[in-house]
Order: structure tokens, then C-alpha cells, then sequence
């Protein structure tokens, strides 16, 4: 991590959960795999489908979904996490036995 604040890199990982429905999409696409923008927006109770697609659109500029367009009629688009994407699994996990455990001393 380096030993200077200002070298750490986390914010640059922390920057891809950014947004309130980006670890949501990111967890449904990791256990359920490929979904159609249609059945992920059913998944995640709430999110609307502007703010499902704008933060669809930031997870593939971060390399972290890929979206495949079928030339169909009607068009089929897919999504599905990049080996990248894949990669956050383990941190994802941390990061929730970690909230388990904070929320066990807030008790």
C-alpha cells in the first residue's frame, strides 16, 4: 500500500461501488451470472430504470460488467461481470463479514 496516505490506492477500488445500486448489480450478477437488463431490474426492488442503466454504463466504462447486444428483434442485451469484475468477489465478502461484525459490537 505504500507507506505515504496520498500513494494508497483504495480509493481508486472504492470509486466502483460508488453509486447506491452498484454493489446490488454487482451482486447479482455474481450469483446469479448473466442477466438481461429486464431481469436485473426486477432483482434489485427500488432502483429505476434510468439509474439501472446509468450505473450500468459506469461499471462498464470501470471495466468491471460487460454488455453483450444481440442483433435480435427485439434487441437482446446481456449483462455479465468481466474477469475483472469477478476479482472483487473476495473483497465483497470481506467487506460484508466485516459489517456482520460491526454490527454484532453495535449490540
Amino acid at each position: 500500500m505504500g507507506n505515504i496516505p496520498e500513494k494508497c490506492k483504495v480509493d481508486g477500488t472504492m470509486g466502483i461501488f460508488t453509486g447506491k445500486w452498484k454493489t446490488a448489480i454487482i451482486l447479482q450478477l455474481m450469483y446469479k451470472g448473466t442477466l438481461r437488463f429486464s431481469e436485473l431490474k426486477r432483482e434489485i426492488p427500488g432502483v429505476t430504470q434510468k439509474v439501472l442503466t446509468k450505473q450500468l454504463r459506469e461499471l462498464e466504462e470501470e471495466s468491471v460488467v460487460s454488455r453483450t447486444v444481440y442483433p435480435e428483434v427485439p434487441p437482446r442485451v446481456e449483462y455479465s461481470l468481466t474477469d475483472y469484475g469477478k476479482r472483487l468477489e473476495p473483497l465483497l465478502e470481506e467487506m460484508h463479514e466485516l459489517s456482520e461484525k460491526l454490527e454484532a459490537l453495535k449490540k
